[in-house]
């Protein structure tokens, strides 16, 4: 086997996952080749720029490619290890949240086409149960080559956005694989990157399910924390004061209520482990339901607010999913906004970490001019500029806070 440093890691999918990935490993001196079948990703990527929102992710790129450890490309090469990091959505016109692999399975064909006998196949995307053994048939069946002379794991990836360069190198890591040389080899491949956490191997299976369960943990908390806010609203008391008093306790941690649950993990992740099992996964169905209905709740409780006075003009202030990154996915502030427009209110939005005048339909203004617009305000995020700014949000009359930024500062 060649010296680890010396083995070529293709990377595919340049998204929020893949391309902090590639670039990390390029800075530890790997050589790598990040490929996405989005040409104007490439494009973009090619012309030195990064597509996406995350600190220090600009200047982390730049040294890469100057370093020449790494380059991008839309056509698939030969590589000693392949990383697939590749979307897996829900599947469209379902009545259940059933997960989508077609991206996992296209980017396993893609791979089979250049697989070669000794070569590395992992799986860094979030998937159901099993998904790392369909990923390993397609492998088998489209390369021509048994399974006995590939190797392939899955390496979640456990990374929160505006955090993920210092996550991926300090981080625990868990790799599944069902051959022990597999994990090893990727084990010797992490510990180059990953410096202060520990990497620990295990078969396929727990590891596709330890990072369910580590979003599901997460999930059931903030539902808790939802439904707390609801019931809160009932009683005429204040839900940030309750959990505030509550968390004096020394064995409770409750955490604080939102606008709902985003992202493409904690939003996603919970359905994977429901959809295989109806039966047993009550406790998780029920969260997922929980914190997939606040959005609505705050719009009833907008609605209300405003006596249906549809000739008010609302503003809400953050459409990403969490504070200070530019990731709309399963955005339930982009929900809030997009019901109460389709309601005929007049919207507008503040989302500082987009640069573009319109949202899905809705004007993003800056935030002075939205402040100097709109009649009322609903804050659905913590954003540095909204924290920077808290007084001059304060000074409006009409505010519904659905994380209590008001009262912490």
């Amino acid at each position: 086997m060649k010296n680890i440093k010396g083995l070529k890691i293709t990377i595919i999918g340049m998204g929020y996952i893949g391309l902090p990935t590639g670039i990390t490993f390029a800075r530890a001196g790997f050589k790598v080749v990040g490929f996405d079948i989005n040409k104007n990703v490439i494009e973009t990527l090619k012309l030195g720029k990064i597509h996406i929102v995350e600190p220090d992710l600009q200047e982390a790129y730049e040294e890469a490619l100057q370093s020449g450890n790494l380059k991008v490309t839309a056509k698939l090469e030969k590589s000693d290890v392949y990383i697939i990091a590749v979307p897996t959505p829900f599947k469209k016109n379902e009545n259940k949240k059933i997960a989508d692999l077609s991206y996992v399975e296209s980017a396993s064909k893609m791979v089979a086409e250049v697989l070669e006998p000794g070569n590395l196949v992992i799986l860094e995307s979030t998937v159901p149960p099993k998904t790392t053994k369909i990923m390993t048939d397609i492998l088998e069946e489209n390369s021509g080559l048994s399974r006995d002379k590939f190797l392939t794991c899955h390496c979640p990836e456990r990374v929160l956005p505006g955090k993920i360069l210092y996550e991926l190198e300090h981080n625990d890591r868990i790799i599944g694989a069902e051959k022990k040389e597999a994990g090893n080899l990727a084990k010797e491949i992490y510990k180059e990157i990953v410096k202060k956490g520990e990497i620990y191997i295990t078969d396929d299976i727990t590891a596709e399910m330890a990072k369910l369960v580590e979003n599901t943990y997460r999930d059931v908390n903030i539902a808790f924390a939802n439904e707390l806010s609801v019931i809160c609203d009932k009683l005429g008391i204040n839900v940030f004061e309750l959990i505030k008093l509550s968390n004096k306790h020394p064995r409770v941690n409750i955490l604080t209520p939102g606008a709902g649950v985003g992202g493409h993990c904690l939003a996603v992740d919970p359905w994977f482990i429901v959809e295989q099992f109806q039966q047993e996964a009550n406790v998780i169905r029920e969260a997922r339901l929980i914190n997939d209905y606040k959005p609505q709740w705050i719009v009833d409780k907008v609605e209300k607010e405003l006596d249906f006075n549809k000739n008010k003009k609302i503003g809400i202030l953050g459409l990403a999913y969490k504070p200070d990154i530019d990731d709309l996915r399963e955005s339930p502030s982009m929900e809030i906004a997009l019901t109460l427009k389709e309601k005929d209110y007049d919207i507008y939005a503040c989302e500082p970490n987009i640069i573009s005048n319109e949202i899905n339909g809705i004007k993003n203004l800056s935030l002075e001019n939205l402040l100097n617009k709109v009649d009322y305000i609903v804050i659905t995020l913590a954003h540095k500029e909204f924290i920077e700014n808290i007084d001059k949000i304060k000074r409006k009359s009409y505010i519904f806070d659905c994380i209590g930024l008001t009262k912490k500062f």
